[in-house]
């Protein structure tokens, strides 16, 4: 019994954060310089200082704005881009050499790029919809090429029509992969946009003052600015696997 509450104890997320924040404590101690690695306290301390600042809540206000833009523009881009490819071979043989095409590229040379088209602003939005479309693209495609033909064959059996069978057979087919990819891309999503935010440097962003916090060396700011990037990440995936899941349970 008691071994049980053991094991459970530390198998728990707070043993396991308990843990790497010793680790991380030790490291700094080891190293002994706060300028190349401060310890959590150190780190927290800053966090502290930086929320007592408006500029903190206008940054994280603006990062989640333009990330969220560009996550909804990029899974609207990748739907109608995956339903047109598997509505049309002529499409399909245009369109699918792009999307590989920005899939394999580097996100640096996207970024580097678009700040010579567009303001600095619209940089983070552009580079998080370009990641997110050619995953959405890519799940949803082989969900097609997967798809049960049973289904559809009997679709033209009953005569439901292109929008029917559009609504009520292939929709819910692809739905599934659909959802994976939300929750997998919104990953790649925020991370291409604060990576966008550092090279571009727009006002009023999360990117920018990590940029600044290591031009100027404060090192625990840089660590500040960078766990509240993962504490946003970690709070938006939640968010979305919630919104998915009520969707299940409310379709059910």
């Amino acid at each position: 019994m008691r071994e049980g509450r053991f094991k459970t104890i530390l198998s728990s997320p707070v043993t396991s954060a308990l843990f790497w924040l010793l680790v991380w404590q030790l490291a700094s101690m080891a190293v002994g310089k706060e300028l190349i690695l401060p310890g959590p306290i150190r780190v927290f301390r800053a966090l502290v200082s930086l929320a007592g600042q408006g500029v903190f809540w206008t940054s994280i206000l603006m990062t989640l704005f333009r990330i969220t833009l560009g996550y909804i523009i990029g899974v609207a881009a990748g739907c109608a881009l995956s339903f047109a490819c598997c509505s049309s071979v002529v499409l399909d043989s245009l369109l699918s050499p792009v999307v590989k095409i920005v899939r394999a590229t580097p996100v640096a040379s996207f970024i580097i790029l678009a700040m010579l088209w567009m303001s600095k602003g619209a940089v983070p939005v552009l580079m998080s919809a370009m990641i997110v479309t050619p995953v959405i693209w890519g799940n949803l495609n082989e969900a097609y090429r997967s798809r049960n033909v049973k289904l559809f064959e009997m679709a033209r059996a009953y005569n439901l029509g292109r929008k029917k069978t559009f609504r009520y057979v292939l929709v819910p087919s692809m739905m599934a992969s659909l959802k994976a990819a939300c929750i997998t891309s919104l990953g790649f999503a925020w991370k291409s946009g604060i990576a966008a935010e550092v090279l571009s440097q727009p006002k009023k962003a999360i990117g920018s003052n990590i940029f600044f916090s290591k031009v100027y060396l404060e090192t625990a700011e840089l660590f500040a600015w960078t766990a509240s990037v993962i504490a946003l990440s970690f709070l938006l995936e939640r968010l979305v696997k919630n919104l998915l899941k009520k969707e299940v349970s409310d379709e059910n």
